[in-house]
């Protein structure tokens, strides 16, 4: 029998997709982006605002960051920032074109009252490679955050982070690999094979209940996902997918199509920063 769920109100941070077309053009396909052309600018904004209202039907805050011309990379404001108890810590990319947009998205925290920012010293790709849990913060390295970014996130956020190793070049994010379903009861949901072999064994120890997910599932984006403790919004193909098994857990599988957002490396979590405190 499913165990009892209760949503609790979250509030996050989006910003309109207003220069995705041009963000398109500009990026290698890769993994999470759809390699099917450009995106078209107006469907992937219609798929943000629905995006949006779903979270706001489901109770929770949606603050907008407003876009800045030349820089279409805001729209991913889950790659800018890590946001724990009021804290945010920024993200550093490896890549000097990110720059601008991670730094106009810590003026954005500057200005809304976070008096606790830090700027990081190591490569960190923000919440797309942390996952926040009640117990400690999950933190992928392998491909675009490192290992000295996971002990400046402890020293600055004073959560106990686990380090995890990623090793599929398909999911070089944790946001593809791990999704947190209920962070009040530390219940994740994650793909194996996405990790390696010790780090596969730290997830068995941390989360025996978890929620395997395997290859269709995970091709079909399924932890590109974002619970509330009973609610899980995920890509609408996934969510067909993984039905079943939500529902048995007495989770309430929530499904919308981002399919244009993805063709600029979008998608619902990369799109939702969570601001926890």
């Amino acid at each position: 029998m499913a165990r009892p769920r209760r949503a609790t109100a979250r509030r996050y941070l989006m910003c309109p997709p207003v220069h995705f077309a041009h963000s398109a053009a500009a990026r290698t396909p890769g993994a999470g982006t759809d390699p099917a052309g450009a995106a078209d600018t107006s469907a992937a904004l219609a798929q943000w605002e629905r995006l949006r209202e779903v979270y706001r039907s489901l109770g929770h805050t949606v603050e907008v960051l407003v876009p800045e011309p030349g820089l279409p990379g805001m729209a991913r404001t889950a790659d800018g920032a890590l946001v724990v108890d009021g804290r945010v810590l920024g993200a550093r990319s490896a890549r000097p074109r990110r720059e601008p947009e991670e730094e106009a998205e810590l003026r954005w925290f500057a200005g809304h009252g976070f008096a606790r920012l830090r700027l990081p010293e190591h490569d960190n790709a923000g919440e797309g490679d942390f996952a926040v849990t009640a117990s400690c913060l999950l933190a992928g390295r392998g491909f675009r955050t490192g290992p000295l970014a996971h002990g400046e996130a402890q020293e600055f956020l004073g959560r106990p982070v686990i380090g995890l190793e990623l090793t599929d070049p398909r999911r070089p994010r944790l946001g593809l690999a791990l999704a947190v379903l209920d962070d009040a009861t530390d219940e994740v949901a994650y793909h194996p094979p996405a990790f390696s072999p010790g780090s596969r064994e730290v997830l068995r120890r941390l989360f025996p209940d978890a929620l395997l997910v395997d290859e269709e599932a995970a091709a079909a984006f399924a932890l590109d996902a974002v619970g509330d403790g009973l609610h899980v919004v995920l890509p609408r193909p996934a969510a067909a997918v993984l039905d079943g098994a939500l529902r048995e857990r007495g989770f309430a599988p929530v499904g919308v199509e981002v399919g244009e957002l993805r063709k600029s490396g979008g998608g619902v979590r990369r799109c939702s920063l969570e601001l926890r405190g």
